[in-house]
């Protein structure tokens, strides 16, 4: 592979989350610390919201990191749970002596015991609810009525939502708005610009052991850019498999010739032959319905000539008065 060439140590742009890799620019750093002070604070419930491939995991992954001891940490990744399963799988993460079988309020009943004895040990039970756009509104229902688990001061169960722009338009739905009432912290995670994608491949670079220059041009850098979106999965990818194109080259610059290369070998990237064959197809499609109209109003000459009445004081020539005159005159034995 390319890393040895390159005087890598290991992989810089691996897609699985590495907080060892984590880049605090593109504001990711300064939402990190508010989810952090947040939870410190006891604030019941927070949103982090991002597109896909934005850095919604690794955020997830450091903020874990980042937590005081005191902290337990809660996953729930499956989105598709129905509002008496996020109870069971609450309590299963927990290790509480739950039976799935178990009705509703009996397991309620059982997780608040629960958290109520945490927090007299001073100890705090936060819930990452990962995909969370991806919830039926009945289970996003459910996970208000958890954060009505509190004392007279602080929350008993704190939740941190992570999911795509999809969630706050769930969020608009009239009949969870008390859920959104609840949400005290909202985070968008923004694409990267230009210049964050320069500094985010360079950090990457630098944490993977690699001590040059810089090894991406500039112009590399805005075609990467553009070809990414910003998105930092993609971002990972193309740099990816940049590097690999100029090492195959026997290059030390990574320049556009090679991202270009990247992008024609990956899926998320609208393919030029696709696009112009997509501009081709509307094109004729739009003719066929210019064609189609003028079809509709076009009115043929026998419609015209059916009562010739109508042209009786008007002087013919050409074909067309030739072919009335014919069209008139009895024909000949």
């Amino acid at each position: 592979m390319y890393y040895s060439y390159f005087g890598l140590r290991q992989a810089p742009f691996k897609i699985t989350p590495d907080t060892r890799l984590f880049f605090p620019g593109g504001n990711r750093g300064a939402v990190l610390e508010a989810l952090v002070y947040a939870i410190a604070t006891g604030e019941g419930m927070v949103k982090v919201v991002g597109e896909v491939g934005s850095g919604k995991t690794m955020l997830c992954r450091m903020l874990e990191r980042e937590l005081p001891e005191n902290a337990e940490i809660v996953y729930l990744a499956n989105p598709s749970l129905s509002p008496d399963n996020i109870l069971h799988a609450i309590a299963f993460e927990l290790h509480l002596p739950v039976a799935g079988s178990e009705d509703r309020l009996k397991v309620m009943h059982a997780l608040q015991e629960y958290l109520v004895r945490k927090h007299a040990e001073n100890r705090r039970i936060v819930a990452f609810v990962e995909e969370a756009q991806s919830m039926p509104l009945e289970t996003l229902e459910e996970i208000r009525l958890l954060s009505n688990l509190e004392t007279q001061d602080e929350k008993l169960l704190q939740i941190v939502l992570f999911g795509q722009p999809e969630l706050d338009e769930s969020l608009m739905n009239p009949h969870i708005r008390q859920l959104k009432e609840r949400i005290t912290y909202s985070f968008y995670l923004h694409p990267f610009s230009i210049a964050e994608v320069r500094d985010y491949l360079s950090s990457r670079l630098r944490a993977s052991g690699y001590k040059g220059m810089g090894v991406f041009t500039r112009a590399a850098i805005r075609s990467l850019t553009r070809y990414s979106k910003g998105l930092l999965r993609r971002i990972n990818i193309l740099a990816d498999k940049s590097l690999l194109a100029a090492y195959a080259g026997g290059e030390i610059k990574v320049r556009t010739r090679h991202v270009r290369r990247a992008a024609r070998d990956t899926e998320f990237v609208t393919k030029p032959g696709a696009a112009v064959l997509a501009m081709a197809l509307s094109f004729c499609l739009a003719l066929a319905a210019i064609g189609w109209f003028a079809w509709q109003r076009f009115i043929p000459v026998s419609a015209l000539v059916e009562d010739t009445r109508l042209f009786k004081d008007v002087p013919l020539s050409g074909a067309i008065g030739r072919g009335l005159e014919g069209a008139d005159s009895p024909k000949q034995p």
